[in-house]
């Protein structure tokens, strides 16, 4: 058992990445057991028993870029495209908001369209209509001119996931006119802007090695998010990546453990993905140290359109059928979602 990498991690003495490695390679069962009861006694600590909701709404399909995993890069012919208009993205969040949500996330594929003049536009349109509701985007790769002048119009928090911290497995995820570093750079400048800034990865991703997975957890807790998004790989039919294994759930549960171990207060959800490779996937999450869930509040007619992987869940569901389902299920485990922006907590955790 690895129990003392464990402790030690929660006292806030950062393994080395061999230690990383051999913790996430030769656990057992009681390593993972053990892990999420701490995880889920850190969480409790700081945000008791509520789940902070997030209202998701893709907005755009098109993506320029060609990554090798994604459903919606540029060479899938087959995705059937659609850009969602100001009113549209505002019929969202007025529905969101009936519903007790308190932050919209705007999620896209990185889509040249959606000029800066336009996402300032739609910033500030939802900033004016909801003063007390957060504002995350996640829309990729930007300058550091872009992103301070979404900050400027009123948006609070940026999602950028950076997919892999090794070089060399980035190579073999994405085509070459992307880069690690610009990545990097890119997440750097969001904190210098004073975005609450969230990173992230995928479990089990094609050629993923557990030094990978390691340096990952390193590079976390070096860049200090405030939000840490990781699910399980889920391969898309339409991609270089279609015949490869998906990531497992006990491998995402036990991340999720040692991510809110080690950065204690930060904002971590049970992804979409984690709820689409097993059916009480969310629940496992939450126990397991996440505290965060994201409801779609996009239109019904665009929800289908919107694949990453294959076989998402949740793609037909109402928003108000989809948020009640979510608040029965995490009862149904002690938990209850909260209306509240649920922002990042600074406060010590002893």
């Amino acid at each position: 058992m690895f129990t003392s990498l464990i402790d030690k991690l929660e006292k806030e003495e950062i393994l080395t990445q061999e230690e990383f490695s051999e913790l996430i390679k030769n656990r057992t069962k009681e390593d993972e057991e053990y892990a999420a009861k701490k995880a889920r006694s850190i969480a409790d600590s700081i945000f008791a028993n509520k789940i902070y909701l997030r209202g998701l709404i893709e907005f755009t399909n098109y993506c320029k870029n060609d990554c090798f995993y994604c459903g919606i890069r540029c060479s899938n012919k087959q995705a059937d495209r659609y850009r969602l208009s100001l009113e549209e993205i505002m019929s969202c969040c007025e529905n969101g908001y009936k519903l007790g949500f308190r932050t919209f996330v705007l999620q896209g594929g990185e889509d040249p369209w959606f000029t800066d003049a336009l996402m300032i536009d739609i910033i500030k349109s939802i900033r004016a209509a909801y003063p007390d509701c957060a504002i995350t985007l996640s829309i990729g790769e930007k300058s550091e001119e872009s992103y301070r002048a979404y900050f400027a119009a009123g948006a609070d928090r940026y999602l950028l996931r950076h997919e892999t911290a090794t070089d060399a497995h980035y190579r073999k995820l994405h085509p070459e006119n992307l880069s690690l570093e610009n990545r990097k750079n890119c997440l750097h400048t969001l904190k210098k802007i004073g975005f609450q800034t969230g990173c992230g990865f995928m479990v089990g991703s094609p050629f993923q090695t557990t030094d990978d997975i390691a340096r990952d957890l390193l590079f976390i807790h070096e860049l200090k998010p405030q939000m840490v998004g990781i699910g399980p790989f889920i391969p898309h039919a339409q991609t270089p990546f279609a015949d490869k294994v998906a990531g497992t759930l006990q491998d995402t549960l036990f991340l999720l453990s040692l991510i809110r171990i080690m950065e204690k207060n930060v904002l971590l959800p049970a992804t979409t993905a984690l709820a689409t490779i097993d059916a009480n996937g969310r629940e496992k999450g939450i126990l397991s140290g996440a505290n965060v869930v994201m409801p779609n509040l996009s239109p019904l007619g665009v929800r289908k359109k919107y694949t990453l992987y294959d076989g998402k869940v949740c793609t037909g569901d109402e928003a108000a059928e989809c948020k009640m389902c979510l608040e029965r299920r995490l009862k149904s485990i002690g938990y209850e979602t909260v209306v509240s922006r649920g922002d990042y907590s600074y406060r010590d955790y002893s």
